[in-house]
């Protein structure tokens, strides 16, 4: 008999919690986001820049994407931005994903590598040290990646490319995708509230073997951009955790 007390209260306790789930669902208290955001009347998504011009970078703004626009939710705001460097003729990819009410605008950064023909070969956490009024390490997750490219002639070429991405909502951020969605599950448990992430990456093409440097080109940028787009954190800098 107390075998199927316990079950019960079991039972209980599960649907107790899935009706609170579904109710936190349909009805969210949306967060702040931990980017530079700005209203768009009647709609939930925000308009979002990237600087155009970071030390002597200087860039060209990416229309969204068809494909961008087909699949993610309605509610997504997003930018994409191309820098150019002087001495070097290779663009360097930027992009923010702000989630709205539908956390599935934050996807794993594995989907984004491998929709775009790459495979990733090696994942590393790093810190890249952000300038401003409050100085700090920024974790982010540092991915080579390669894949084989048809260019117009037919030929097929192996290319090599350095991926940097981090999740960042108001008062948190991390590298890991896993990480950001338990923090989001546990803050709308704990508080109704549906932190609003956004998902920021840079992409630097480069030639096999020249990663390293690649990476270096990614690191000053992102280090001088940062501040002009996110927040300062008002907490410390998340550890350094094991890639996944």
């Amino acid at each position: 008999m107390k075998k199927w007390s316990l079950f019960a209260v079991a039972l209980a306790l599960i649907a107790g919690t899935a009706l609170l789930l579904f109710q936190l669902r349909a009805h969210p208290r949306l967060g702040p986001p931990g980017i530079k955001a700005e209203p768009i009347p009647g709609t939930i998504a925000m308009k979002i820049e990237l600087p155009e011009r970071v030390l002597d970078f200087t860039s060209t703004n990416v229309p969204e994407p068809a494909v961008v626009s087909g699949y993610l939710p309605t509610d997504t705001s997003y930018v994409e931005r191309r820098y150019f460097s002087p001495g070097n003729d290779i663009p360097i990819e930027g992009t923010i994903v702000l989630m709205g009410t539908d956390r599935t605008s934050i996807h794993n950064a594995d989907f984004c590598v491998r929709g775009q023909g790459y495979v990733p070969e090696n994942k590393t956490i790093v810190n890249i040290p952000v300038a401003g009024p409050v100085p700090y390490q920024l974790p982010v997750a540092r991915w080579t990646v390669r894949g084989t490219l048809q260019q117009p002639d037919g030929q097929k070429v192996e290319v090599s490319s350095v991926y940097v991405f981090w999740f960042v909502t108001k008062g948190d951020q991390t590298p890991d995708h896993f990480t950001m969605m338990k923090r989001l599950a546990g803050h709308l448990l704990r508080t109704g509230e549906l932190q609003r992430w956004a998902y920021v990456s840079y992409q630097a093409p480069c030639e096999p073997g020249k990663e390293d440097a690649a990476f270096e080109r990614l690191a000053r940028l992102i280090a001088a951009s940062v501040p002009g787009f996110q927040l300062s954190p008002d907490m410390s800098p998340a550890p350094a955790i094991a890639p996944r």
